[in-house]
């Protein structure tokens, strides 16, 4: 029976509309729709092609792999096809793909497959020939892709040579990796070209793409792009045997991995790393848009074979979209724990990043200004996390006229006390400290649970505490009493002993978690983990000068006055005195790692110069802290270990003269124990 006409008409709209967004997105790097819109479109047309098989063609873009290679650059063959993968977007999906692979493969038992983030970036391949870089390419059409070598090699995450202490390397391999923007490189990158009159990109994925597809590399030099490596094509001179042979392999030869990768023994648990993956998306430096499943067996690949553009071994387990578009009703203001008075869209509800939304984030009346946001707009929001969501931009092509500008009203919206706003800041405040819903806020955030853990005090109860005057400080937390609590509503003699017992408890929570409690500004969780390691107690912090801030690794210029700020405040020393009489001993040593011969870095500073080659510095950093130890960025005699990598410059020379411990990356990593080999075969 013939399709009917208005099947081949849509079938017709359908390629046509992908094809289009396909050279927007590929070729301009313009996108103008949603990933989730555009998913939306290639589902349909594969349905109805599987539905009307007589109608696919050659063209259409269910069979093709990706957009034809740029004209700007040279075509290089891929040895072996770059294919894309076929998506999942449910766990009945990913367990349909699992019940394929062992029917294929005639296994009746579990399958082991190797799970890794999938990278919001470009798909690139690298030539090494006998261990050297030679040529370097983007995935194109999946058979040829566009010569940008020379980009490439400006990418220091990328080595020029493959490292060969740990393994052989093979005489040719061509290697697959994501080359990546961050976030603050992409918000930065941004704001320089705002600033020079130019649009900005749309998201950190096309910044990747745009910079590295740059006609002129000392552009892409400057553009702070990054790579992670996921696979191989052509391979002479080695063998591998299993996926993650392959992941580890790149890693002992120097090409940097996603440490969130992870074999796993079952598909169960590959949707368990997922959820994982999931839940810790937002605080990645970097955007990830699902997961990417493989069979881990190399010959089981084999015998499953790929289809005209995707392997059946492997599958891409996407995550909801993170951006939508809404109309935007009203534009209210919020008053936070610091005073800060922020614009929020109030919106139609929709449903981005897995979650139903209505409020969002505008930041200040400089970022309106300069988006151009108005109340009635059509805009495009996104998800960055579990905060409120924020606007992108507005849809300026969807204007009626009726669209009404904003401006900053100049009192506070709830104590009417006349707003202040510093030079050098964006930030409208509320100098007001009795202001109610900076009492409120400063309180959620004192019991919270990275702050101090108070099971039970959350908004609503700090309200209660507020409205009731029984609460004008954190410090009167500890002064509640029984019938203080019993006399809300809401609370029985129950509620009320369990919450005073939780406050009590709190006196006993790590010096970190009550420095970030206090709620200084700028001071989140991790410096404030780097504070309690370096000064060891409140007191000894309260006396640190503005120099010895400044000289701690991670606490810059702003961070150390904002300190210096706080605990010159006489209302702040009050409160903690208060603490103090309360049974806080704000003089205690910040418990954490001991130093055992297991752990010589516990209470040791480190310092680094130089480029390391197994660790970024953030990654040399992070394993310092998580055992227990501090890192500096200047020279003293309070440095322990000196660690030199490749082009040191003159900190070593100063070291040298104050005849510290200098060691080199080897060294660090015994001091390390070793990398983590826990998932290596």
């Amino acid at each position: 029976m013939p399709a009917p006409a208005e099947v081949i008409e849509r079938l017709k709209w359908l390629r046509d509309e992908i094809n289009y967004h396909n050279y927007l997105y590929y070729v301009l790097d313009q996108p103008k729709i949603s990933d989730e819109d555009y998913d939306a479109l290639m589902r349909e047309l594969k349905e109805l092609e599987e539905q009307y098989p007589e109608l696919i063609t050659p063209d259409s873009p269910t069979q093709r792999i990706g957009a034809a290679p740029s004209e700007k650059f040279e075509s290089v063959p891929h040895r072996v096809p770059m294919l894309s993968l076929d998506d999942a977007f449910s766990e009945t999906e990913v367990l349909e793909f699992d019940e394929r692979v062992r029917r294929l493969l005639d296994i009746p038992g579990p399958i082991e497959y190797t799970v890794e983030p999938k990278m919001d970036g470009l798909a690139v391949e690298l030539t090494y020939e006998n261990g050297v870089f030679v040529r370097g390419s983007t995935r194109g059409d999946g058979y040829f892709g566009e010569d940008v070598t020379q980009n490439l090699r400006t990418i220091r995450q990328i080595p020029l040579r493959l490292i060969h202490r740990h393994l052989d390397i093979p005489e040719l391999i061509d290697v697959r990796g994501e080359v990546f923007m961050t976030k603050d490189a992409f918000y930065a990158l941004n704001a320089e070209r705002e600033k020079a009159g130019l649009p900005p990109f749309a998201n950190p994925r096309n910044a990747a793409a745009g910079s590295l597809r740059q006609l002129d590399p000392n552009v892409t030099r400057k553009r702070q792009l990054d790579c992670f490596f996921y696979g191989v094509g052509a391979v002479s001179g080695h063998r591998f045997r299993t996926q993650w042979d392959i992941l580890s392999s790149l890693k002992k030869w120097g090409l940097k991995i996603n440490p969130h990768s992870k074999k796993v023994k079952a598909i169960k648990e590959a949707i368990h790393h997922y959820e994982h993956l999931r839940d810790i998306r937002p605080t990645l430096p970097y955007e990830i848009d699902g997961m990417v499943i493989k069979v881990n067996d190399l010959e089981y690949q084999k015998r499953l074979g790929s289809k005209a553009r995707s392997p059946r071994w492997a599958v891409a387990f996407k995550f909801e979209a993170a951006q939508a578009v809404t109309k935007i009703l009203d534009i209210e203001l919020s008053v936070g724990r610091t005073g800060a008075v922020t614009p929020v869209a109030i919106m139609e509800p929709v449903k981005v990043g897995g979650v139903v939304v209505s409020r969002a984030t505008l930041h200040n009346q400089d970022e309106i200004a300069r988006k151009d946001v108005r109340v009635g707009d059509w805009v495009i929001i996104r998800r960055a996390g579990d905060v409120i969501p924020e606007v992108v931009r507005p849809l300026k092509e969807r204007r009626s006229g009726n669209e009404v500008p904003f401006t900053m009203p100049k009192a506070c919206p709830v104590c009417h006390t006349p707003l202040e706003k510093k030079e050098d800041e964006a930030v409208w405040r509320c100098p007001n400290p009795d202001c109610f819903p900076r009492l409120v806020k400063k309180i959620s955030h004192f019991a919270s649970k990275n702050a101090m853990n108070i099971e039970g005090l959350g908004g609503k109860v700090a309200e209660l505490l507020v409205t009731n005057g029984l609460v004008r400080d954190i410090s009167d937390l500890f002064k509640l009493k029984m019938p203080d609590l019993m006399s809300l509503e809401g609370f029985a003699e129950k509620s009320a002993q369990n919450l005073i017992d939780a406050i009590s408890k709190s006196k006993n929570a790590p010096l970190s978690k009550l420095i970030y409690a206090l709620g200084i500004r700028h001071v989140g969780e991790v410096t404030a983990q780097i504070l309690a390691r370096q000064f060891g107690s409140i007191e000894r912090l309260k006396e640190a000068s503005q120099d010895e801030l400044e000289a701690i690794e991670g606490i810059g210029p702003e961070v150390a006055k904002s300190i210096r700020n706080w605990f010159k405040d006489e209302d702040n020393l009050k409160v903690l005195e208060a603490l103090k009489e309360a049974g806080f001993d704000l003089g205690a040593r910040e418990g954490g790692p001991q130093k055992t011969p297991d752990n010589p870095i516990s209470q040791k500073t480190f310092l680094f110069t130089g480029g390391l080659k197994n660790f970024s510095r953030e990654e040399a950093k992070a394993a310092v802290l998580e055992r227990g130890g501090s890192v500096t960025n200047s020279v003293s005699r309070r440095v322990d270990f000196v660690v030199v990598g490749e082009k040191p410059g003159s900190k070593l020379e100063k070291a040298q003269k104050l005849g510290l411990k200098i060691i080199s990356e080897d060294e660090f990593l015994n001091l390390l124990g070793g990398l983590n080999d826990d998932n290596t075969e």
